[in-house]
């Protein structure tokens, strides 16, 4: 290879890749902790968020001056101090104006500055115009008074501050969030004079415990207001560790009776989300009570979505517990305390720790504020020195001027002066050269002599520093200070309503297919048989009950299935086939539903005879596999269960019993016992052998009340036997029966026609 185009690595740092692809990772890490994601605890202030406030104070954006375009304000930002996306920097400028985002919001906006159902629904830049809030001077009053340090901007051109000088914690005022890299940061906003009585006893007492301090500061204060629900020792525990939750829920009050007005939501919640949570409820039919929802939101009242009710009946507490369990009406409020603290080093402090950081840097600034003053207050006490000297022997000040060639060393010579004296007297105009003058300087020289030595007597003593912060924290608590928006009240966790509860009770009819298809139809007074079913399926049998019950579901195995009533599909259509909401063993067919409450008591039986009464509940399950009801033999099938009347069942109740050969069996239902599984007792006399051979079956079942009448259904045909004819079936559980009339003997099914006794 030539020499000439050979590589020379000479001088060139040489790393592993390993090691250059850690120290950049780390180096990137450390400038995103430090200065883009987290706060500083002096100040409370993102960069971005630093320089915005600085650019707008040295654009004269103060709380009197006029608004000025936002445009106007971000250009300054980027141009000369944060140079980075104006995007990205305007929204950090509309955060700090939204006043649903900060407690105290540090810019006052005109235009559309977004709302709190869509924080980024904000105007573009060039149509909004800002200004800085009353509230901003907490941050810059003292920023030109030596307080804090200055470096260059990124192209050394001009000077910006590394933190302002905050005389309130404002990082905990207005709260912060961030995520940086290995570390994220969630500070709550809080009340400013619950802040404020918090620091004056830490003041007086730096010693005060956590639990002592929380008896000022009792916990967050949003912006939206609200309700902290979680207990006083929860918020404890939070403040103790600095990070945890809280749970926040939303506010309402009733009107008319038959109104739920919710006036304040959880912090960054959105009204409108909420509102379309509650109608996609509504929409499924899961809040029957509700039967209006609007968001009558305005100026006066930014808050005030109502919730109308079907009838001043409904349980409103219940309710609302629901829609504070199913919906933003209640959110977990995250806490980190995660900041930067004023040793430069991102950590999570408790509350105490926090506020005692803070109150240092505090008593930092303004003891260099002090001496900044006092500084200036000795040169200004030189110069009354060298001006008194001049006043004193005005007519030789005045030769030597009009007479020397320089003035200045003749002056400093003559009278014993320092430069800065001589060239005062030299500045000095004729109009000054009054008599008068002279008791100015005296005056002002006692003036500033009593302020240096009580300068130097609050320097000099840490319990009148301490006594000088105290004041002025006063002072800004008056000033600025507010009543808390948000209650803390200790509740209960909320529970969401059970599915039945949120279903309208309405009758409704269960209809099975002999393919295993099911439907609900609504009401009682259809008849399942006209129903159209898919080609080669037909109707098996119904079960009438209402929407909020649970139905029940017999396969040819003995096993019972449970679906709500109200999550079958409508009758409209052909319905949809169990075997997509259960598994059924191989080969099963379903043969039966029941329908009723937990204690309703029906009827199962097998085709071999046997059979026994059952609470409906002792059915209920949530396995797709089923759950053991009716024990079967090889070669026994499932028959289609009988509902027992109500009232006092089974007093004079009566079970019926058909076989496949046409015997009717009538027997008291007292003697069939009840179970919550298994064989049961023989219903029907069937002889053995021709049980064996299949000849002969049990066909159907029913059970009456005193007073009703027994349905006799063949082919086509409808026979009604009275109850007094009934009695001519009747005998013991377990015999034969007696064959019905010639020509209705083969039964298909039985059913009851209700009387009242």
């Amino acid at each position: 290879m030539d020499n000439q185009n050979r590589l020379d690595f000479e001088g060139v740092e040489k790393l592993p890749l390993q090691a250059f692809a850690e120290r950049a990772y780390l180096d990137y890490s450390m400038y995103v902790i430090l200065d883009r994601a987290l706060p500083h605890v002096a100040d409370g202030l993102k960069p971005v968020q630093r320089r915005i406030i600085y650019a707008m104070s040295e654009l004269g954006l103060a709380a009197g001056s006029k608004h000025k375009k936002s445009a106007r304000t971000v250009g300054d930002v980027i141009g000369k101090f944060h140079p980075h996306g104006d995007g990205a920097c305007y929204e950090a400028m509309v955060h700090m104006a939204q006043d649903f985002a900060y407690r105290y919001p540090l810019i006052d906006g005109q235009g559309n500055w977004g709302s709190a159902d869509d924080p980024k629904s904000f105007a573009a830049m060039r149509y909004t115009e800002a200004r800085l809030r009353p509230y901003a001077s907490v941050l810059l009053e003292e920023l030109e008074q030596g307080t804090v340090d200055w470096v260059p901007n990124f192209d050394g051109t001009l000077r910006e501050p590394v933190l302002l000088p905050a005389r309130l914690p404002n990082l905990l005022l207005n709260g912060a969030s961030g995520i940086a890299v290995g570390m994220s940061t969630d500070v709550p906003p809080h009340n400013l004079r619950e802040i404020a009585a918090g620091l004056l006893r830490l003041i007086d007492d730096p010693e005060l415990s956590l639990r002592q301090l929380m008896r000022s500061i009792k916990g967050p204060d949003l912006p939206t207001g609200g309700e902290i629900v979680s207990s006083r020792e929860e918020i404890v525990e939070v403040y103790a560790k600095g990070n945890g939750t809280l749970r926040v829920r939303a506010t309402y009050e009733v009107e008319d009776d038959n109104h739920i007005v919710i006036n304040s939501l959880p912090y960054q919640a959105s009204g409108a989300k909420i509102l379309e949570q509650i109608a996609m409820q509504m929409r499924a039919k899961k809040l029957p009570m509700v039967d209006d929802l609007r968001d009558e939101s305005d100026e006066e009242d930014p808050t005030r979505l109502v919730i109308g009710l079907r009838s001043n009946r409904v349980d409103i507490d219940a309710l609302m517990l629901h829609l504070f369990a199913t919906t933003d009406l209640e959110r977990t409020l995250r806490v980190n305390l995660n900041v930067i603290g004023t040793d430069g080093k991102p950590a999570v402090r408790d509350l105490r720790t926090l506020l005692l950081d803070w109150l240092g840097f505090r008593l930092e600034t303004v003891a260099k504020r002090l001496r900044f003053r006092l500084e200036k207050v000795e040169e200004r006490l030189h110069i009354l020195d060298g001006l008194l000297i001049a006043y004193l022997d005005i007519d030789e000040v005045i030769r030597i001027i009009r007479h020397e060639d320089e003035p200045k060393p003749a002056l400093m010579s003559r009278f014993g002066l320092s430069e800065v004296q001589a060239e005062a007297i030299l500045n000095l105009r004729l109009r000054y050269l009054a008599k008068l003058e002279e008791m100015k300087i005296r005056g002002e020289q006692q003036a500033l002599a009593e302020e240096r030595q009580r300068l130097a007597d609050i320097l000099a003593s840490p319990a009148r520093l301490r006594a000088l912060v105290r004041g002025e924290i006063e002072q800004l608590a008056h000033e600025f200070g507010d009543e808390r928006r948000t209650m803390l009240v200790e509740r209960d966790a909320a529970q969401a309503m059970a599915e039945e509860e949120l279903v309208a009770a309405e009758p409704v009819t269960v209809v099975l297919s002999g393919h295993g298809w099911v439907r609900g139809a609504k009401g009682h007074d259809i008849d399942p048989a006209t129903l159209s079913f898919k080609t080669g399926d037909a109707f098996l049998c119904a079960a009438r009950g209402r929407s909020t019950q649970t139905a029940v579901f017999l396969d040819s195995t003995g096993r019972a299935y449970s679906l709500p009533a109200h999550s079958l599909p409508s009758a409209r259509g052909q319905g949809e086939p169990l075997s997509g909401r259960f598994n059924p063993p191989d080969g099963a067919s379903f043969r039966g539903v029941m329908i009723g409450e937990p204690d309703a008591c029906w009827l199962v039986a097998s085709s071999a005879g046997y059979g026994f009464f059952v609470r409906l509940g002792e059915l209920h399950g949530r396995n797709r596999a089923g759950k053991a009801a009716l024990r079967l033999k090889p070669g026994w099938d499932v028959i289609i269960p009988a509902a027992c009347p109500p009232g006092d069942f089974p007093a004079d109740a009566r079970v019926a019993a058909v076989g496949s050969e046409g015997h009717l069996l009538v027997f008291a239902a007292a003697s069939l016992p009840e179970l919550p599984r298994g064989q049961g007792n023989r219903i029907l006399g069937i002889p053995a052998a021709r049980l064996k051979s299949g000849a002969e079956r049990l066909v159907a079942v029913a059970v009456l009340g005193p007073a009703d009448e027994l349905l006799v259904h063949s082919g086509q045909r409808l026979m009604t036997i009275k109850k007094a004819d009934l009695d001519h079936y009747a005998g013991e559980r377990g015999q034969r029966g007696l064959l019905l009339p010639r020509g209705w003997r083969s039964v298909e099914g039985l059913g009851v026609s209700r009387r009242e006794p």
